[in-house]
């Protein structure tokens, strides 16, 4: 197993991630190129810069990554309001909005224990 996995904030993007992708199921197919790419390219990518973070040699390359997974969930937690403005979501998302602060606490938390 990947020592990544063990990592509590990992497990929360990854989390988050799937939530995201399963959500975007339901978006309109003209979206398929649009926000639902982007969306997704976005919660995607703060597990995924986790991974590459976590194989780093150097404290300033696991910053820059955690820096990169920090924006990353910025851009998801934008793009998740924008697509409610527009009446793409219509269930509950307060699970997902829990996850995405609860991500961004731990981030900022990993980050400064460097």
């Amino acid at each position: 197993m990947a020592k990544y996995k063990n990592l509590i904030v990992w497990q929360k993007a990854n989390e988050l991630a799937l939530k995201i992708y399963k959500l975007t199921e339901e978006f309109p197919k003209k979206e398929t190129f649009g926000i639902t790419s982007q969306i997704r390219c976005a919660a995607l990518s703060v597990p995924t810069n986790i991974v590459e973070d976590y194989g780093r040699k150097t404290k300033v390359e696991l910053s820059r990554f955690l820096d990169m997974a920090r924006v990353s969930l910025a851009e998801t937690e934008y793009l998740l309001e924008f697509s409610k403005e527009l009446g793409y979501i219509k269930t509950d998302i307060s699970e997902i909005q829990s996850l995405i602060e609860e991500a961004g606490k731990l981030l900022w938390n990993f980050q400064k224990g460097l």
